[in-house]
C-alpha cells in the first residue's frame, strides 16, 4: 500500500521493490525519499543517476529522470549531466562495488574535482547481484564464493577516502539508524559540492547466510551493537573502536566548486576575447 510520501517521490506502480526478503536496501531508498522531502526537491529537476548492481535498481523507483548506466560508470554520466544542465539536482545510486572497484577512479576524480552532487553507496559489503562474491569493503577473513577460506585483504573505508580525496561532505549512518541516515543524507543534499553517504546496508541472503550472521533482524542487531556515534568516538581510544563502525557526519568543508568555477572560466575566456 502506498503513502502520500511515496506518490510524490516513487513510481509506485513498480512496487513492490525486486530485493530480497530482509534486505536494507528498501530502508536506504526509504531514507532517501525522506531526505528529498526535506529538503522540497523539484523531482522535474532531479536526476537520479546509477551503475550496475542490487544498489543501483533504486533508481528506477524515484519519479523523475534517470539513468541506469554501465558498470561503475554512474559518476562518469552523472558528470556530464551536471556540467551539461549545472541547474539540475544530480543523486548517484552505487554499491560497493560498483563505486569502489570498477569505478573507483571515478570515485576518486569527481570527489577531487568537488562536483555538485550527491553519491549514496548502499555498502553491503558482497556483490549481491551476482551472488555475493567479495567486494572492495568486505570486511577482512570474511566469506564469499569468491573467498571460500577467508578474504585476506584489508577492506577500503570508502569516507576516508572521499575525505582525502577531496569531497565538500562526508558521512555514515547504518540501516539500524533509518532516520539518522535520512537527515544526513538530506545534509548532503543541501552541500554545494561532492557530497558522498555511505549507508552500511545488510544482506542476508548471500553476506549474512554465508558468514552466519543469522537473519535480517540478527543483522540490524549487529549494527546496533558495532556502530558508534562520531562524537562518542572522539572521546575513545583505539583499542575500544576495534571493531566498530563510526556514524554520522564525519567530514564537511567548503572548497571551491566545479561547475560554478568552470563557468566562471568560461566567462573569463569569452571576456577576454572581447576586449
Amino acid at each position: 500500500m502506498s503513502t502520500p510520501l511515496a506518490e510524490k517521490y516513487l513510481r509506485v506502480d513498480r512496487l513492490p521493490h525486486i530485493w530480497c526478503r530482509g534486505c536494507g536496501h528498501g530502508t536506504v531508498l526509504g531514507a532517501l525519499m525522506r531526505a528529498l522531502d526535506e529538503v522540497e526537491a523539484d523531482m522535474d529537476r532531479t536526476v537520479v543517476v546509477s551503475g550496475i548492481g542490487c544498489a543501483s535498481r533504486a533508481a528506477g523507483y524515484f519519479n523523475c529522470d534517470g539513468l541506469h548506466t554501465t558498470h561503475g560508470r554512474a559518476l562518469a554520466f552523472a558528470t556530464g549531466v551536471k556540467l551539461a544542465r549545472p541547474e539540475l539536482r544530480v543523486v548517484v545510486i552505487t554499491g560497493d562495488g560498483d563505486l569502489a572497484a570498477i569505478g573507483g577512479n571515478h570515485f576518486i576524480h569527481a570527489a577531487r574535482r568537488n562536483i555538485e552532487m550527491t553519491c549514496i553507496c548502499f555498502n553491503n559489503h558482497v556483490y549481491g547481484m551476482t551472488s555475493g562474491q567479495h567486494s572492495p569493503t568486505s570486511p577482512r577473513l570474511s566469506l564469499a564464493p569468491t573467498a571460500p577460506y577467508g578474504h585476506i585483504e584489508r577492506d577500503f573505508d570508502l569516507c576516508e577516502l572521499a575525505r582525502v580525496a577531496g569531497a565538500s561532505y562526508v558521512a555514515r549512518a547504518a540501516t539500524y539508524q533509518a532516520r539518522s541516515m535520512a537527515r544526513l543524507i538530506a545534509r548532503a543534499l543541501r552541500q554545494q559540492g561532492f557530497a558522498f553517504v555511505e549507508a552500511i546496508t545488510q544482506c542476508p541472503t548471500y553476506y549474512g547466510r554465508r558468514n552466519r550472521l543469522g537473519s535480517a533482524a540478527d543483522m540490524l542487531r549487529w549494527q546496533k551493537e558495532h556502530t558508534v556515534d562520531v562524537a562518542r568516538a572522539r572521546q575513545l581510544d583505539p583499542a575500544e573502536l576495534e571493531g566498530k563502525i563510526v556514524v554520522g557526519e564525519l567530514h564537511r568543508a567548503d572548497w571551491p566548486e566545479y561547475t560554478r568555477a568552470y563557468a566562471e572560466l568560461v566567462a573569463r575566456v569569452r571576456e577576454e576575447g572581447t576586449s
